[in-house]
This record gives structure tokens, C-alpha cells and sequence, in this order.
């Protein structure tokens, strides 16, 4: 008698449960790492919070929407970051589903749910997924948007149009690389019949009304800083480091793929002793279109996003890793063919929650064990609680005035800007990317200077001090680290401009 585990059944009769089943755990998990380890802000998040709280139609960090919507968050939670993380966690639940409906409708019920198993192992969709802003937004708004070009290429479903389009206006205020992206899939239309019929009515005019009405404020804020320009193109010497700079963000991409990889070479048969009894997930024949556009978005946004990062000089492949890798899940499945054989599925399970877990303890260990190395810093456990209420209680009792702004060390201001009075963030470095504020202003509000204390009498650096002539620094405050190891204390050096309007 042939054993089939539970899990297989379920895939077979239940696909949606499992999706939801594992899909809500893995966002759990994320939250329980975040509330039990993260005293600071992941990554860039707290200048997200600095920015969104200005509420500009456009900065130097691009798009609005995602700054927007973090703020509106964090301020809903009564300013305590689960407000953000939550809000990450379900940008992630919402990008899983309509990744799976899209599936469904190209492989089916059964073999979509296994396309989203593989998919939820890529590492750039689980603790990068914390970090919340325009590549974390991006990503349902990228499926969803995928899952609607479908509707209206592969199934001919006008009534797509409407929702294709508020997402397409949705992600041109998210993402920079949003142009990119769009162009992507209009190139794939363009490319096939059915796409080319499906240009030729009234309603793309529709949509694009609707995305420029939702987009004119960022474009008009784009006029206006003279923003519309394309980066400088790379000189003929710079050509080599450009090239390699490509080849390592590609590099990447592939080893996020690390546990897709893994799960396909231990589902093969070079290692089956029965590859009869191995339990078969079905789907109905895909077709070449479905294959084509499978194939074409999965590979494009990688290839040509870390092409456009590479040549550029970007950090990060345009549009993030999450959008670049969004499709590989289901780019395996439709490779595999009609009949998927899950061989040896005990182990296959046991190395799929393994993929999906390790990231976690991951981030337990570099919590933990990090600080006893005497290595680098672990960012996330700054006091970021403790160093905002100092510094705002601090300019309280001193002037009788809550907080109006901070200075100084980008990431120390950033953390105090998360207080409570939520003060302004002013990056006197390079003031021209927080234009809400000025240095002149900022004498007459008054506000807090901070940076990383050398010693104990709390000497500003030479730059701060060439900045802010005639600065009186007070005595440095040290705090704590979550985990302190062989790591000194964390001395801030702090100055009060007392503000000079009445």
C-alpha cells in the first residue's frame, strides 16, 4: 500500500489552506524576531520614518508612497514600531496571494501552491522583508500587477483594466524603478498577438488617464527639482569596475536562489531508489504564451535590473530583490512540466522549513553572538527607545519646548527622530535631502547635535564642529547594548541649540 503524508493530501485538497497555513507562519515568525530582537530599526527604516513624517510629494529617497503609509503606521501603533512591522508582514501576505492566484491560473491549483512553497525560500523575502519602504511595498503591487497583465493578455478579461492600472499608478509613487518595470511588461504585450490586439482598444487610453492622475503630483515634483534626468552614463574606464559591479549584484540574485536550487537537485531523480512510488502533483497543459510570459518576467526584471544597478553604479538592483526574484518560484514550476514527482518528500519538507527557518536563527545568532567577536556592530540592537526619550527629555527640561529637530550623526539622529515629539530630521552633511528644514531654521527652532563620543569629555567631530561654530558640547550619555559582549558601551556625544524665536 503507497503512503502518502498529510501534507501532499492537503496540497491536493486544500491548496489554499496550505497556502494561508504557511504563509501566515512565516509572517508570524518575522514579527516574534522583530519584537523579541530589534531595539532599533532594521536597515534604513528609521529615516523612512523621518521622511514619511514630513509628508513631501517627493525627496531624494524617490516615490512617496511607501514614506506615506510607514508613518501612518507607526502613528497607529502609538508610535511603537509593530505598527511598521505589521504593516511589512502584510505587504508580504498580500504579495504571496496574489502571487498564487496568478500561478493558479497559469499551472493550476496544486502545482501554484508548490510554486509558492519554492518562492517563500528566496532570503530576500524574509528578513530584508522587515525593512520596510518602497521595495517592500513594491512587491505586492508587482504581483498584483502581474496577476491583472495576465487577466488581460492570457484571458482576455477587460475588466482588469481598471485594477491593472491604480496599481501601475500605485507603484509609479513607490518605486523609481517602477518605468522599468512597466516597460517590461509593455514590451512583453507588444511582443505577442493577443497583447498587441488587446493595445489596440479604448481602454489602455482609460488607464493611462487614471495612472497620470495619480502619478501627476510625484511627476510634477520631478519638473520641478529637475529630477527627470537620467544618471551620468559611465566613462570608458570605469566600463571594468561598472562590469564587475553587475556581475557581483547577478551574483546575488543567484545566491538568494540558494534554497530553490537545493529542494530542485533533492527532488531529482539522480538520487531516486523508487521513483515510482514518489507522489504526483498534476496541472492542466500550460500553454506557450503562459510559458513565455512565466519566462520572460522572471528572468527580465534580475537580468536587466542588476544590469541598469551595475551600469549605473546603483547599491541595489533596481527595484529591489524581492521584484527581481518574485517569478522564479514559478518559473521552476512550469520548467518541471505537466507532472511534478515529489521524491524523498519527507526530506524535501524538512529542507524547505529549514530554508525557511535558518534565516531567523540566522539573525538570532548575529543578535547574540556577534558582540562577543569584538566585530562590527549589530545595528538593531541600539536603544533606539531609550536614546529618543533621553535626548527629547533632555531639550525639554533644558528650554520648556518639546523637541523641534535633530542633527548631527545621520543614524543617532534618525533613532532620536522616532521620539515621541517626533522631531525633525535635518542632515546638515547634505541639508539638499531634507529640504523641510534648513540651517537656519534649525537655530531658530533649536534642536539636538549627536555623534559618537571618542572619548568621555565628548569632543565633536571636525566636520560637526566646522558646521556649528561655538558649539558647547555636554558630557557624553552611554547606553547600553542589548547584547554588550566585548563591545564598549555606546557613548553619544550630544549639544543643545537653544532656539532663538519666542
Amino acid at each position: 500500500m503507497r503512503f502518502t503524508s498529510l501534507i501532499i493530501e492537503l496540497i491536493r485538497a486544500r491548496p489554499r489552506l496550505v497556502v494561508w497555513l504557511v504563509v501566515l507562519c512565516q509572517a508570524a515568525l518575522w514579527l516574534l524576531v522583530a519584537l523579541l530582537l530589534y531595539r532599533s530599526p532594521p536597515g534604513n527604516l528609521a529615516t523612512v520614518l523621518a521622511y514619511g513624517r514630513e509628508y513631501q510629494v517627493g525627496t531624494a529617497l524617490g516615490p512617496p508612497l511607501a514614506f506615506w503609509l510607514a508613518d501612518i503606521a507607526f502613528r497607529a501603533a502609538g508610535g511603537h514600531m509593530i505598527g511598521v512591522y505589521l504593516l511589512s508582514q502584510l505587504c508580504s501576505i498580500a504579495m504571496f496571494w496574489a502571487f498564487y492566484l496568478l500561478s493558479r491560473a497559469i499551472v493550476g491549483r496544486q502545482q501554484a501552491v508548490l510554486a509558492v512553497l519554492l518562492t517563500m525560500t528566496v532570503t530576500a523575502f524574509s528578513s530584508p522583508g522587515l525593512e520596510f519602504g518602497p521595495e517592500v511595498l513594491a512587491r505586492p503591487l508587482w504581483a498584483m500587477l502581474l496577476l491583472h497583465t495576465w487577466q488581460l493578455i492570457g484571458q482576455n478579461r477587460r475588466n482588469a483594466w481598471f485594477a491593472w492600472s491604480i496599481e501601475a499608478g500605485l507603484l509609479l509613487l513607490t518605486t523609481s524603478a517602477a518605468p522599468f518595470l512597466l516597460l517590461l511588461v509593455a514590451g512583453f504585450a507588444l511582443a505577442t498577438e493577443r497583447g498587441r490586439r488587446m493595445l489596440m482598444s479604448f481602454d489602455p487610453l482609460f488607464a493611462l488617464l487614471v495612472i497620470l492622475v495619480l502619478a501627476l503630483p510625484y511627476l510634477i515634483w520631478l519638473i520641478r527639482a529637475d529630477a527627470l534626468v537620467l544618471p551620468p552614463l559611465p566613462g570608458t574606464a570605469d566600463l571594468g569596475a561598472r562590469g564587475m559591479h553587475w556581475a557581483a549584484l547577478l551574483g546575488g540574485l543567484l545566491a538568494a536562489l540558494a534554497g530553490i536550487v537545493l529542494l530542485v537537485v533533492l527532488n531529482s531523480g539522480w538520487f531516486a531508489r523508487n521513483p515510482e512510488d514518489a507522489p504526483i502533483i498534476y496541472r492542466p497543459q500550460v500553454a506557450s504564451l503562459a510559458r513565455d510570459f512565466v519566462y520572460c518576467l522572471a528572468i527580465g526584471p534580475a537580468l536587466f535590473g542588476s544590469l541598469i544597478s551595475g551600469l549605473f553604479d546603483l547599491d541595489r538592483v533596481a527595484g529591489g530583490a524581492g521584484v527581481a526574484l518574485l517569478m522564479s518560484g514559478l518559473a521552476v514550476i512550469v520548467a518541471t512540466g505537466d507532472l511534478v514527482q515529489l521524491r524523498r518528500h519527507r526530506l524535501l519538507r524538512s529542507v524547505w522549513a529549514t530554508a525557511i527557518v535558518a534565516p531567523a536563527l540566522a539573525v538570532l545568532a548575529t543578535t547574540i553572538f556577534l558582540p562577543w567577536t569584538g566585530g562590527r556592530e549589530v545595528t538593531t540592537s541600539l536603544p533606539a527607545r531609550a536614546i529618543a526619550n533621553f535626548f527629547g527629555d533632555s531639550f525639554e527640561r533644558r528650554t520648556n519646548r518639546p523637541l523641534q529637530a535633530v542633527t548631527g550623526d545621520a543614524q543617532l539622529a534618525a533613532l532620536i527622530s522616532l521620539d515621541p515629539a517626533r522631531p525633525h530630521l535635518f542632515l546638515d552633511a547634505a541639508p539638499q535631502r531634507t529640504p523641510w528644514i534648513s540651517l537656519k531654521k534649525f537655530y531658530e527652532t533649536g534642536g539636538v547635535v549627536v555623534w559618537r563620543a571618542a572619548d568621555t569629555v565628548g569632543t565633536p567631530p571636525p566636520d560637526i564642529a566646522q558646521r556649528f561654530p561655538g558649539l558647547v558640547p555636554e558630557v557624553p550619555r552611554a547606553f547600553e547594548w542589548l547584547v554588550t559582549g566585548r563591545q564598549p558601551l555606546l557613548r553619544i556625544g550630544w549639544a543643545i541649540v537653544r532656539p532663538k524665536t519666542p
